[in-house]
């Protein structure tokens, strides 16, 4: 019996649409207009080529906006009156706090809806208590997207206060009795050892960085070093495992990248990987913007 796992011929597109706390209003001329609970926000985003369907003034009277330096995601902010630091924000049952961070988001990446709403269900089917490892979890909203599911999620970021905003976020969301261990840690180094110790997943979230280092200096390039990472959690999935799922921003990757990645790795499992691209959707239908490439095997 042949067990290679089946790869969609097509990519699929995830839409992100507006929800209660959330709403792209528009876009055009390198930037974005959102909503963000009581804010509105204007962040750059070169591939918004297009002219804004709204007046230049409706913009101006957003709540606050990002100005990018040459530097990579680096910039500043200028807030128009005097927004708070942190707000409470939710999707579904989970609930977790907006920030004005100083990398132009505000400390979770809404077009990740789409897959937040896909694991929701995975989880939901699953019988008894699933393992969800979750890597590079950050603020940790899929974390406890798996959790408020039924599931018992070990969320593994290399940043201290990444973990402790995603420990503030189990909080606001009354999830903090939920068997969730939060580990601060590079996560080539966790995924190693726990090889090592035998410990098995149903399920795997990894959403790398192009680039990134780890709490004891160690180096992390997307290009280099995800193969090996893939092939690791490959090691790690049960024998009833329901879904590895693959996210990237690099500018150089592509969901016929990642697809093949996973084909290769999770070669003998059988299954299926669908791939493609998260985008955000405009209250108005007509334009819709590509933010990031998944690639997903699910059993």
């Amino acid at each position: 019996m042949d067990k290679t796992p089946v790869v969609a011929e097509k990519p699929g597109v995830m839409r992100t649409t507006g929800w209660t706390d959330y709403a792209l209003i528009d876009s055009g001329g390198g930037r974005k207009l959102e909503r963000y609970g009581p804010y509105s926000v204007v962040r750059p985003e070169p591939q918004c080529m297009w002219t804004p369907r709204l007046a230049a003034d409706e913009w101006a009277r957003a709540d606050a906006a990002f100005d990018p330096t040459d530097e990579e995601d680096a910039g500043r902010w200028r807030f128009r009156g005097k927004p708070q630091e942190t707000w409470p924000l939710s999707w579904r049952e989970v609930r977790f706090y907006g920030r004005f961070t100083a990398f132009r988001h505000l400390a979770f990446f809404p077009e990740q809806a789409a897959n937040w709403a896909w694991l929701d269900e995975r989880v939901r089917n699953l019988e008894g208590q699933p393992r969800i490892l979750n890597l590079f979890g950050y603020t940790g909203v899929a974390s406890l997207v798996c959790a408020a599911a039924g599931a018992a999620v070990t969320h593994v970021d290399a940043s201290k206060k990444a973990v402790g905003w995603a420990r503030d976020n189990a909080a606001l969301s009354k999830l903090q009795e939920r068997p969730i261990r939060w580990i601060v840690e590079d996560a080539r180094r966790y995924v190693q050892r726990e090889v090592r110790r035998g410990s098995r997943y149903e399920g795997i979230v990894l959403d790398p960085p192009k680039y990134g280092r780890g709490p004891d200096g160690e180096v992390w390039r997307l290009f280099e070093d995800l193969p090996e990472l893939v092939a690791l959690c490959a090691e790690l999935l049960s024998e009833n495992a329901s879904f590895l799922l693959l996210n990237a921003y690099a500018e150089r990757i592509s969901g016929p990248a990642l697809s093949s990645l996973l084909a290769q790795k999770l070669a003998g499992r059988g299954g299926r990987i669908d791939w493609g691209e998260l985008a955000l959707v405009e209250d108005a239908p007509d334009r819709q913007i590509g933010m990031s490439f998944y690639a997903r095997w699910s059993a």
